[in-house]
Formats: structure tokens, C-alpha cells, sequence
């Protein structure tokens, strides 16, 4: 918090010795910092020394309560009871706090508002306070027009009522107002299904009455009957269905009526004669007309503008919370100024509400995912950052709250988003995110949330001890209080995409957190981005892999690809295949029982989202780098899953499926399984017609293993003579189909000029010009291991010439000067003497000429790779 006048109050405190000795403050200057605090600041602030808690149980501290963002009950209602004795106001939200406010003992409570009360509930509240003034409750259908004769029969000195959301608002509730409270000026039965408009004519003091979304009023007797009511001024007809006639009856007869506010009425602004009816000096306010200048051009008493500013404020909120369509053009235009300017209204609840309203507007009309880019500019263009900055510093909570939101919610449209950091947002929400009012750390940590999308602002949030304050957050906050873990793990999450902050939320223990809220919250979205969260940090360094593995952070994303949601599951599988590529990692996985739980998750998602298959097929990809998980991912099922999605028309599944498939097909345990499950024609299929060259070559490396497979002695398929027989044709089939495509994948990568010009003549640029085509770009991140490279060389001694083909087109991929992990496989090529079979092949005069050129081609990259080496020592 910080105090306009602090350094006045510090002049006070000053010792002799230079330090500030708050205690010595006089009573009133403590009675007015305690003021300016929260309830939950004010209670800690008590508690420090006698002195400020008797100052803190000051009377006059505790007039008014706003329990809108707390978990207000019954034991808390008893603990504050003793400090409510001039209680007049109270704010409240939930059945529990409202049946907790008769505990109070506010014997001179004046004003309620809340929602979601029942019958009985409002019944005693107001049986219980006969002196309330003001009544405003709702949306609550479990509020009968019973109540409103019981508020009519206890509260004599009624001056307001605003009920929302009644079905039934009978005949002899109304005329039980107007026989008990003789000084209720101020009426609204808002979004209600029936209200009795020939009873309200019988109020005849009500000088302000909104009947505004009411669905089913009968406008001509209304009409008529209103306009006799001798004191009404000002009358809200918005959201109803009422007619140009109605509304010219009304300011043409009544002679008390000075506004009529109709607005977002259809029937009103479709009728085209609207703007021929006469106000004679009265105010007649719609979608069609320029509110803007009414509070400066139109003059009228400070009773009239300030219910305006309150209908307008409510009316404008519910409509962007509605998302009609067709009314882009008014938010731009005034709606977007009009909430501006009722920012700045300093009577309560306007500018919350406005707030409020602003955060809704703001995005598309086709849903509440996008930031309108138009509704944000004009927000920015008119200097509402600013103003929402300053209302979320607040110490009124209700405003700190919305305004938050507000904020919160511009900062996901980049543009404003650097309006936000410029002027001081980043420090503020950081600031309000340590708040124990749920609201406003939520809108707070969702507004850091929204800010670190960007690269831009990353930096600055760390530098504010942004990080820090989110791993705070997450341990604070009960796993029940789902919107601020959400919100505080999305942030944690989109900073650990960045290298240098990831390192700073491991160091935090931001790990062990995220595995922690993983297994103790089980609301989707925060375990969505917690699982996000480890993905990042996973997905770095090989450092960040242990700290995962030991904090307990596998076995909460293995858990979680059982998960009912498909979101969760599926950032589940995506951080298990970002940590499976380490070695370590890899081993770890799978002593948790990740094979098994990947395995169940690819079986059960055949007719999941795209998205899903590719994460679960790229992390059982990642597993199948050891032989003993590609052992097991066979054994327990899961390569019929693989080979469905290696159907799919999605290159990012086909092509992960088609390394799955490639890792898998190395050990021959699991070729027998590939050809069983009708394998050969998918990959086959891939191998010739996928638009992806990566996946084409993935295909045609698992097709060249399944044929050196499937004729070496190692493979030995169970079952009776019959069955060994009908397979091993099965095989042999298999094997020729196999060879058929890769022989034909080979052809695409051959120019047979280029590569005969080569084979003849021994210069460079005959070789530089074959090489031209040879090359696939997008492999260069594949890695093979000592076994698989072996097998390679193997292949070129082949008696097979479309094997030793490919098996040289493999290396030459794997050996190309351009790829991550190519020093390795020519280190481990050097190491198995691969020179020796390469040079035999490249000079054989009876080899495919396919052969030749390949081979010559890897041994030149070996050769450039020694001298790399040689240069580099």
C-alpha cells in the first residue's frame, strides 16, 4: 500500500537516532492508515502490539464490510462480531456468507447486498435488522415474491430495493410495499420473468424504478399506469421487448418523468419512427443515441445522475456479458468512452461495475478467448490503463478487484500489454497477486499470466521478483482455490520456456511445486499448466530432467495420462516425450511404469484429437531409443496404436508414429508384431505418398530394418509348424513389398546424368552436383545408436543392392556436415570401420550405380568431419 501523505507520517515517527517509530503515531493518524488497509491487513497490522490492536478495534474502522472475496462463515462471522456493533454495510457473496451474517450482531445495519440467499435466509436477515435502508440482492431464484412481503413488513424505513433474477414479482408483494414502506424512492426488479406492472402504479412514492431484462410485461397497461405514479423521475425499460408507443406514452403523459433509459430494447431501436417521438425537454436514452455528452451536456440533479450513473454502469455491464452481436460498432464508438468515463465516478459500486464491464467488452463477440485488437486500442487511446492502474491500488477491494481484471485481461493483446508494463503494471499485479482476497490474486497472477507470452516482458517480471511470488503463491494457496493456481502455474510455466528463467524456477524449487500441485489439485486447467510448467523446464537442459525425476515430477505426469480430461493427458504425454529424450530420463520413465501407462494412453486414443496421438506416439518414440523399453512398448501392445496413427493425415502424428515405428523395428521381436498388425502397407504408404520427406524416410528406415530383420536367424516367430509356416510366407510377402518401396523411395533422391557423370569422372564438381538431390534437410536432427549405425554397415555387404542402397542413403543423412548429431555417427562409422565397406562399395564395378554415388558421398563426409575434428584439437 502506499500513503500519499507517508512522508509526513514519517516526519512524525522520526526518532533522534534516524529510525521511524510508527508506534508514536497519534490515534487518529493510525485510525487513518488503518483505513486505507483490507480487513486482512488491518487484522495483521492489530496484532503487532496492544497499542494498534485497540486502535484497530476502533468503531469507526468497522462500519462497513466487503466479504465478497473471502470465505466468510459462521466461526469467522463470531470472531468479527465483537467489532460490528456500528456495522451499517455489508457486502456479501454465497449462501454460507449469507446465513453467516446473522452472526454478526450488526444491530445498526443499514445497506446488504449479495447473492445466491434463499428465502429463509433473507427472511431472518431482515426480521433480524429493521432499521436497513437499502436492500439490493440477486441474481437468485430462490428468492419468491414471499420475501418481498416479509422486506415490506420489516423494514419500514425502506428507502431502496434492487431484487434480480425472481421468477414471480406478485401483485400483493408490490402492494405490500406500498402499504409498509412509505419511504422506498428507489425500485428495481431487474431480469425477472413476471413483475405485476399495474401493482408497481400503486408505489406512489417511488421516484426511480428499473424494470430492466423483466421478459414479460404488458407495456400498454403499464404505460398507462405509470404515468400517474405523481414522483417518478427517472424509469429503466433496458433489455425488454418495449415499443415506440409505450415509450411515447410515458414521456408525452407523465409529468414527473425527466429520463427514460431503453437501452439494447430490439423492438425499440428496429422501429424506424423511434426518432420521431417527442421528449419535450425529458431524456430518452438508447443504443441510438450519443450517451457520451449526457453527463456534461444534459443538466440535471445530483439525485437523478447518480441513479443514471448506476443503471447505465449495470445495464453496460450485462450487455457485454450477454455478447449480443452487431454491437462492435457501439463499444468502439461510445461504449468503451462511456466506461472510461464512469471509472471515474467516485459514487460506489460505478466504477467496479464499469470496471467490471470494461473487462468484458473487450473481447470478440465470437467468444471469450480473443481480445478485440479495435476495443483494446480504444481503451489504450484514451488513457484507461492508467485510470484502471490507479483504481487496482485501491484500497477499496470490490475496485481493486475488477480493475485488476481489467487490466489483467488488455494485457493479453500485445499492444496493450506494453502500455501495461510501461506504466508501472508489472509491479503492481506482482504486488496484488500476494493478496489473500481470492479475486484479486487471481486477476493479479492472471495479468502476469497474460504478460509473460511475451519475450519482452519476461525479464522485467523476473527482475520484479516475479517468479518468486508465483512459487510463494502456489505453496500458500489451498489446492481448492483453483483460478489462483491456475493463473500463477500458466505464468510459472510460460517463463520456464525461456532457457535463463528456467534455470531460476528450478533453483526456486518450482519442480517439486508443480509435481506437488499436480497430485493434490485435480482441476483441469491446473493441471494442464503445471504439466506445461514441467514440459519447460524439462525441456532445456538435462539438469532440469534429475531435478524432475526426483522431485517426485514423473510419477505425477505418468498419473496424469489417466486423467478424464483430454488437455491434461495430452500436456502429459508431451512432458514425458520432452524428458524421455535423455537417457536418464528415459530409464526413469519406465521404472515408474511409464511404458505401461503410454502404452494404455495410445490404446484408448485411436479416436482422440490429432494432437494427443502425436504427443503419445512422440513420447513412446522417445522411449524406444532403449532397446529394452522398444522390447516392452511391443510386449504390452503398443504397436497396433502406432500403426493407426501412422494412418493419419496429419503429418506431425504420421511422421512421430513413423519413428516410433522405425525404433521399434530394430529389434526382431517386434518385426513379427509390425507385419501381424498390417503394418508393411502403412509404412509402405508413408514411405511413397507422405507430402513430409522426413516421414517418408522414417518409414523406409523401419521397412529396411524389417527386411534385414525378417531373413537374419535371430527371428524366430512362436506357434505351431502351420502357423510358422503361414507366417514366414506372411513375411516374405511382407519383405518384397518392402524392398519394392524402397527401392522406388531410393529413385526420387537419384538423377541418373548427375549420378552417372559422377560414377565416370572423379572430379568435385561432378560429385558437388549429384549430392545436389541427395540430401533430406529435416532428418538432420536423427540420432542412432552404436547397434543401429553397426547395422547400416552391415547392410552394405548385403546380397540385397536395394538394402546396400538405401544402408549407404542412410548414412549419407545421418553422416551429412549440416546435422546435429552427425560428428557422432561419423565418430562411431570411424570407430567400426566403415571406410573399408564404403570404399569397397563405392568401387565395385557390378553395384547400382545408386551405390556408388551414396557411398562416395559418405566417405567424403567422413573425411570432413576427420578434418573438423583434426582442426579443432
Amino acid at each position: 500500500m502506499v500513503f500519499k501523505n507517508h512522508s509526513v507520517w514519517r516526519k512524525v515517527a522520526m526518532k533522534d537516532n534516524g529510525f521511524v517509530d510508527w508506534t508514536s503515531l497519534p490515534d487518529d493518524a493510525m485510525i487513518q492508515l488503518f483505513s486505507l488497509l483490507n480487513y486482512h491487513d488491518r487484522a495483521n497490522l492489530s496484532a503487532t502490539c496492544k497499542a494498534w490492536r485497540i486502535v484497530g478495534a476502533s468503531k469507526c474502522l468497522w462500519t462497513s464490510l466487503d466479504l465478497r472475496g473471502y470465505k466468510f462463515n459462521i466461526t469467522m462471522a463470531v470472531c468479527l462480531s465483537p467489532r460490528c456493533v456500528n456495522l451499517q454495510q455489508v457486502r456479501f457473496r454465497g449462501a454460507e456468507s449469507a446465513d453467516a451474517i446473522n452472526h454478526l450482531n450488526a444491530m445498526n445495519l443499514r445497506d446488504i447486498s449479495g447473492d445466491s440467499i434463499t428465502d429463509d435466509t433473507l427472511t431472518m436477515l431482515v426480521s433480524r435488522h429493521k432499521d436497513l435502508r437499502c436492500i439490493q440482492v440477486g441474481p437468485d431464484d430462490k428468492v419468491t415474491s414471499g420475501s418481498i412481503k416479509a422486506i415490506a413488513f420489516y423494514c419500514p424505513k425502506l428507502k431502496q430495493l434492487r431484487l434480480s433474477g425472481i421468477k414471480d414479482v406478485l401483485a400483493d408483494s408490490i402492494n405490500a410495499l406500498a402499504n409498509y414502506c412509505p419511504n422506498l424512492v428507489d425500485i428495481g426488479f431487474i431480469d425477472c420473468l413476471n413483475v405485476d406492472g399495474v401493482a408497481l402504479g400503486h408505489v406512489l412514492s417511488v421516484r426511480f424504478l428499473s424494470v430492466a431484462g423483466t421478459s414479460n410485461m404488458k407495456w400498454d397497461v403499464a404505460s398507462h399506469v405509470w404515468c400517474k405514479l405523481p414522483e417518478l423521475i427517472g424509469l429503466d425499460v433496458s433489455r425488454t421487448d418495449i415499443s415506440s408507443t409505450a415509450v411515447s406514452m410515458l414521456l408525452s403523459s407523465s409529468r414527473s418523468l425527466k429520463v427514460l433509459c431503453a437501452l439494447n430494447c430490439p423492438v425499440l431501436e428496429q422501429d424506424i419512427t423511434v426518432n420521431t417521438v417527442k421528449t419535450e425537454g425529458k431524456l430518452l436514452l438508447g443504443l441510438f443515441s450519443d450517451i457520451r455528452n449526457v453527463f456534461s451536456d444534459w443538466g440535471c440533479s445530483n439525485e437523478i445522475m447518480t441513479w443514471l450513473k448506476w443503471i447505465l454502469s449495470h445495464t453496460l455491464l450485462h450487455i457485454a456479458k450477454s455478447s449480443p452481436q452487431n454491437l462492435d460498432y457501439f463499444w468502439l464508438k461510445q461504449g468503451v468512452a462511456l466506461f472510461l468515463s464512469l471509472l471515474q465516478c467516485s459514487q460506489e459500486d460505478i466504477p467496479e461495475m464499469a470496471a467490471s464491464g470494461l473487462a468484458t467488452c473487450i473481447f470478440a463477440n465470437e467468444g471469450n478467448a480473443i481480445i478485440d485488437p479495435g476495443k483494446a486500442e480504444a481503451v489504450v487511446k484514451n488513457g484507461g490503463i492508467p485510470l484502471l492502474l490507479d483504481l487496482a491500488k485501491s484500497w477499496e477491494e470490490g475496485i481493486q478487484s475488477a480493475a485488476t481484471k481489467a487490466i489483467s485481461n488488455l494485457s493479453a493483446d500485445p499492444n496493450a500489454a506494453k502500455t501495461v508494463s510501461d506504466e508501472g503494471g508489472i509491479g503492481i499485479f506482482i504486488e496484488l497477486a500476494r493478496s489473500k482476497n481470492r479475486q484479486i490474486s487471481e486477476a493479479a497472477t492472471g495479468g502476469l499470466w497474460n504478460l509473460s507470452v511475451g519475450e519482452e516482458h519476461k525479464a522485467a517480471i523476473t527482475e520484479a521478483g516475479g517468479i518468486k511470488t508465483l512459487v510463494d503463491i502456489i505453496s500458500d494457496w489451498s489446492s481448492d482455490s483453483d483460478g489462483v493456481l491456475e493463473c500463477s502455474a500458466g505464468a510459472l510455466a510460460n517463463l520456464a520456456a525461456n532457457k535463463k528463467y528456467s534455470t531460476e524456477i528450478t533453483i526456486a524449487g518450482g519442480v517439486q511445486l508443480l509435481a506437488t500441485l499436480i497430485n493434490n489439485c485435480k482441476f483441469r486447467g491446473v493441471q494442464e499448466q503445471a504439466t506445461r510448467g514441467l514440459v519447460n523446464l524439462a525441456a532445456h537442459s538435462v539438469r532440469n530432467g534429475p531435478n524432475a525425476r526426483e522431485a517426485g515430477a514423473l510419477e505425477a505426469l505418468i498419473q496424469l495420462t489417466c486423467s478424464p480430461h483430454e488437455g491434461v493427458r495430452q500436456v502429459a504425454a508431451g512432458a514425458l516425450w520432452h524428458l524421455s529424450l535423455t537417457n536418464v530420463n528415459r530409464e526413469a520413465i519406465a521404472a515408474a511404469g511409464g511404458v505401461e501407462a503410454l502404452v494404455t494412453l495410445a490404446q484408448s486414443s485411436l479416436n482422440a484429437s490429432q494432437c494427443l496421438q502425436g504427443m503419445v506416439a512422440g513420447a513412446l518414440w522417445g522411449l524406444s531409443m532403449s532397446k529394452a523399453n522398444s522390447i516392452a512398448i511391443g510386449r504390452e501392445g503398443g504397436i497396433p496404436p502406432l500403426i493407426v496413427f501412422a494412418h493419419s493425415d496429419s503429418h506431425d502424428v504420421h511422421e512421430v508414429a513413423a519413428g516410433a515405428l522405425w525404433n521399434l523395428a530394430f529389434d526382431h521381436s517386434n518385426v513379427f508384431w509390425i507385419v501381424e498388425e498390417g503394418g508393411i502397407p502403412v509404412l509402405a504408404r508413408l514411405c511413397s505418398s507422405s507430402e513430409s520427406r522426413k516421414a517418408r524416410f522414417m518409414a523406409a528406415l523401419a521397412l529396411a530394418y524389417i527386411c534385414y530383420g525378417s531373413r537374419t536367424n535371430e527371428f524366430a516367430p512362436t506357434g505351431t509348424s502351420s502357423e510358422n509356416t503361414s507366417k514366414s510366407v506372411s513375411l516374405d510377402e511382407a519383405r518384397t513389398t518392402a524392398l519394392k518401396h524402397i527401392e522406388a523411395f531410393i529413385l526420387t533422391f537419384s538423377d541418373p546424368q548427375a549420378f552417372a557423370a559422377a560414377v565416370v569422372s572423379s572430379s568435385r564438381a561432378a560429385l558437388d552436383q549429384a549430392i545436389e538431390r541427395a540430401y533430406i534437410l529435416e532428418t538432420g536432427f536423427l540420432r542412432c545408436s552404436e547397434a543401429e549405425i553397426g547395422r547400416f554397415i552391415t547392410m552394405l555387404r548385403s546380397s540385397s543392392s536395394i538394402l546396400k542402397a538405401f544402408a549407404a542413403f542412410a548414412l549419407l543423412q545421418f553422416t551429412d556436415p549440416q546435422g546435429r548429431n552427425a560428428v557422432y555417427h561419423a565418430s562411431l562409422m570411424l570407430d567400426a570401420g566403415a571406410v573399408k565397406v564404403l570404399r569397397a562399395a563405392a568401387a565395385s564395378a557390378n553395384e547400382p550405380v545408386e551405390v556408388k554415388i551414396f557411398a562416395k558421398i559418405v566417405l567424403r563426409n567422413l573425411e570432413y568431419h576427420q578434418q573438423e575434428t583434426l582442426y579443432l584439437v
